[in-house]
C-alpha cells in the first residue's frame, strides 16, 4: 500500500463491489475519498477542498482543488481562497474555481491514510446499505437478540444489521440481558454525518398497536379499528376501539373470550402495566367519559379544548389515578385538556311532618 498502487485500486473495484454487496460507483466513490485523503495527507492541509476522479480503464487518477475567487489585496486562505489576479481568466469575485493536480506517488503516510479511509468508508457504506433494506420494516416489529446492555441505551442484533434502543424507548422497569432474545418495534432509521441508525423501541404506543394488530385479526379485515392509543410504558395503557358493523362489540373482540388477546400483549409488555380498552366515540363527552374509565363521571362541560369532569368524592380519586397518571392518559388519548372537579351534592329537600301539613290547611281553610 505504500506507493498505492492505483492500477490495482482500480482493478479492485468490481471485486470489492462483488464482495460487499456494494454499487460499483459506490466503491469507486469511497476509494477516490481515499485518493484525495492521501493526496490532501502530502501535498496539502486538511482546510483544503479536494475531490479526485480516478480512471478505472487506465489506472490513473487526478485531484481537483476548489477555492474561492476573493478580491485582491485581501488576507486570505490560500487552501480555500485565491485572488482575482491569480485565477483562471473569466472568473468573477465569488466563483469556486477549481485547480487540477496529477496523481504521482504518495508517501508511506499517506497510504496509511488512504487505507483507513477506504476500510472506514467502506464499513460505513455497508452499514447504509443494509439500513436502506430495513426502510420498508420501519412501522413493524422483529425479533432481536441483546448483545449490550449500555446506562443509556440497549444494542439489538438483529441478523443482518443490529439498532439500538434509547432509554426513552426501553419499557419502564424491564431489564434486558445480553444473549436474551426480544421483540422490538423499527421505530426509524436515524442518519447523521456518522452514517445511518436503526432506532428500535418497547416503550412506544405504536409497539403496543402492532402487538393488537397481531392479536386480533378482525383490524386486517375492518370489522374493528384502532382509533387511539396513548401509553406511559410500564405502567398503563389506554386504547380506544371502535366497530364498523352494526352489533360487533370492539372492546370484547379487542379482549377476547376470557381475556386471552389482551393478555397475550401483557404477557409480551410485562404484567406490570395495564391496559384499558375502552369505546371510541365521535361524541367528545362520551369519549372523555369512556377514557377516564374505570372512573364514573356525573357531568362533562367541553370548552373549546378544555374539559370540566365532575366526578363525586368517592370517584375523584379513581379519576385522577396515581399520580395523575389516569387523566393524563385520558386527555392524551381524547386531545382535551381535562380537568377533574368535585360535583356539588344536591340540596337536601326539608321533610314536613304531618302536624305541620294539617296545620297548612286548618289555616288555608280558616283564611276562605
Amino acid at each position: 500500500m505504500e506507493n498505492l498502487d492505483l492500477k490495482q485500486m482500480s482493478a479492485m473495484v468490481d471485486i470489492i463491489a462483488e464482495e460487499k454487496g456494494l454499487p460499483k460507483d459506490v466503491v469507486l466513490d469511497v476509494i477516490e475519498q481515499a485518493i484525495a485523503a492521501a493526496w490532501r495527507k502530502d501535498n496539502g492541509d486538511r482546510d483544503m477542498n479536494v475531490r479526485a476522479v480516478l480512471n478505472t480503464k487506465t489506472g490513473e487518477a487526478d485531484v481537483f482543488v476548489s477555492r474561492e475567487v476573493i478580491e485582491d489585496g485581501l488576507a486570505y486562505n490560500p487552501s480555500t481562497e485565491i485572488p482575482l489576479a491569480e485565477a483562471k481568466k473569466g472568473s468573477k469575485i465569488g466563483d469556486v474555481v477549481e485547480e487540477k493536480f496529477e496523481v504521482k506517488s504518495f508517501g508511506r503516510v499517506a497510504a496509511m491514510t488512504a487505507k483507513q479511509v477506504v476500510v472506514q468508508r467502506l464499513r460505513e457504506a455497508e452499514n447504509d446499505a443494509v439500513l436502506t433494506a430495513f426502510e420498508d420494516k420501519v412501522g413493524t416489529v422483529v425479533t432481536g437478540t441483546i448483545s449490550r446492555v449500555e446506562p443509556k441505551l440497549v444494542r439489538i442484533d438483529l441478523g443482518k444489521a443490529s439498532g439500538i434502543m434509547p432509554r426513552s424507548e426501553q419499557i419502564d422497569g424491564e431489564y434486558y440481558t445480553v444473549g436474551n432474545r426480544i421483540k422490538v418495534l423499527i421505530k426509524n432509521i436515524e442518519r447523521n454525518e456518522r452514517g445511518a441508525q436503526l432506532i428500535l423501541s418497547r416503550g412506544s404506543a405504536e409497539f403496543v398497536e402492532y402487538l393488537f394488530r397481531q392479536e386480533v385479526p378482525e383490524i386486517e379485515n375492518g370489522t374493528v379499528e384502532i382509533r387511539g392509543i396513548a401509553r406511559e410504558s410500564g405502567r398503563r395503557t389506554k386504547i380506544a376501539v371502535a366497530s364498523t358493523v352494526p352489533g360487533i362489540d370492539p372492546v370484547g373482540t379487542f379482549v377476547g373470550g376470557r381475556g386471552i388477546r389482551v393478555q397475550a400483549v401483557m404477557n409480551e409488555i410485562g404484567e406490570k402495566e395495564k391496559i384499558d380498552v375502552i369505546n371510541w366515540s365521535d361524541n367528545a363527552s362520551e369519549y372523555i367519559r369512556e377514557a377516564l374509565s374505570p372512573a364514573e363521571v356525573m357531568k362533562v362541560e367541553i370548552d373549546g379544548k378544555k374539559a370540566k369532569v365532575h366526578v363525586t368524592e368517592d370517584q375523584q380519586s379513581i379519576a385522577i389515578g396515581k399520580q395523575g397518571q389516569n387523566v393524563r392518559l385520558a386527555s392524551k388519548l381524547t386531545g382535551y385538556e381535562i380537568d377533574i372537579v368535585l360535583a356539588k351534592a344536591a340540596p337536601k329537600k326539608k321533610k314536613q311532618n304531618v302536624e305541620d301539613s294539617l296545620l297548612s290547611a286548618i289555616e288555608e281553610v280558616s283564611e276562605e
